[in-house]
């Protein structure tokens, strides 16, 4: 039998036949033999984080808090309880094995890339390091095809892996030193300020990566860039992936998070943007990683932040769907 180190999480609501109207009695465990809009796995696992992170325990803090959620959004006016959404569980993490806790996670989106192609697929990290790990997962499944990334976060993450290892400051390097994805499909949005030291840059500009600081993207406006930035993978790459590290944001808004820094992103800038993001069908694949409850404020606003952020996603994955 085919192992692939998916598990029941440690927490799950047992919702009630019939009732949709809240987050957690809408999003029910997937069911072997059905094809959901949308297919969400947590990825528990910091060891491999730069700074000292309790990221592992997102996953868990995020079903918790989708009682505080409703399925309807009144700024766009969408009922979600109509798009289906399973959760495939948690990556079962090695007790002390980063490389074999990375290799599950590796295999566990192959599996969910394989067994359910038409599917989107939402990673819940997790610190950085597990986007290399679902990337090389999905780039195994479909080998001949061609996958483009769009960042938004604050940090190149090119730090050198032969020196930190398969950290959560060096997945974007690891995939284009790897072949796996070309530095020309990447797109990083959020850059910006002190936060990229010049080695990092000058790797990112050799490779082809294309740099869009926060400054630019306000000038334009966060969201047309982000568009923008979908427009021109979608006409090179086959499938798009969509990489969400929560430091993105100003610190000031997201305390629940290791390296946030000033100057970041607004909540409503994350959030327009990720209903931009969703109407794209062109992006198979989005996860939202560095995200430590421990560290965030008494009323766990970053970690209510997260919740709204994907469900942002998902009202721009159903917004989309009416366009088609």
């Amino acid at each position: 039998m085919e192992d692939n180190w998916l598990r029941k999480p440690e927490w799950f609501w047992n919702p009630a036949d019939g009732e949709l109207d809240f987050v957690h009695q809408w999003v029910r465990s997937l069911k072997e033999g059905e094809t959901p809009g949308l297919i969400l796995f947590g990825a528990p696992i910091s060891r491999s984080s730069i700074s000292v992170s309790g990221a592992s325990l997102y996953p868990l803090e995020f079903r918790k808090m989708w009682k505080s959620f409703a399925t309807y959004n009144l700024d766009e006016n969408v009922d979600l309880s109509g798009f289906h959404v399973a959760d495939a569980g948690d990556v079962a993490m090695h007790t002390t094995d980063i490389v074999t806790s990375h290799k599950r996670i590796e295999t566990a989106a192959a599996y969910l890339s394989r067994h359910y192609p038409d599917s989107t697929l939402s990673m819940i990290g997790g610190d950085h390091s597990t986007t290399a790990c679902a990337v090389r997962g999905i780039k195994e499944t479909f080998p001949d095809e061609t996958i483009g990334i769009l960042q938004l976060d604050t940090h190149l993450d090119v730090r050198d892996p032969a020196e930190l290892g398969p950290a959560n400051g060096t997945p974007i390097r690891q995939l284009v030193d790897d072949g796996a994805v070309k530095g020309e499909n990447i797109y990083n949005i959020g850059l910006h300020g002190y936060f990229n030291a010049r080695p990092l840059i000058d790797y990112a500009k050799e490779h082809g990566i294309n740099m869009v600081t926060l400054k630019q993207a306000r000038e334009q406006g966060v969201t047309s860039a982000v568009g923008e930035a979908l427009r021109r993978l979608a006409e090179k790459v086959d499938r798009i992936y969509v990489t969400v590290d929560m430091d993105v944001l100003d610190i000031t808004q997201a305390p629940g998070v290791p390296a946030s820094t000033p100057g970041g992103m607004t909540t409503i800038e994350l959030f327009d943007s990720l209903i931009e993001i969703g109407k794209w069908k062109e992006v198979h694949y989005i996860d939202f990683v560095c995200l430590d409850p421990t560290k965030d404020s008494p009323v766990a606003e970053t970690v209510k932040t997260g919740v709204y952020a994907w469900l942002q996603f998902v009202t721009g994955r159903v917004l989309g769907a009416r366009k088609t």
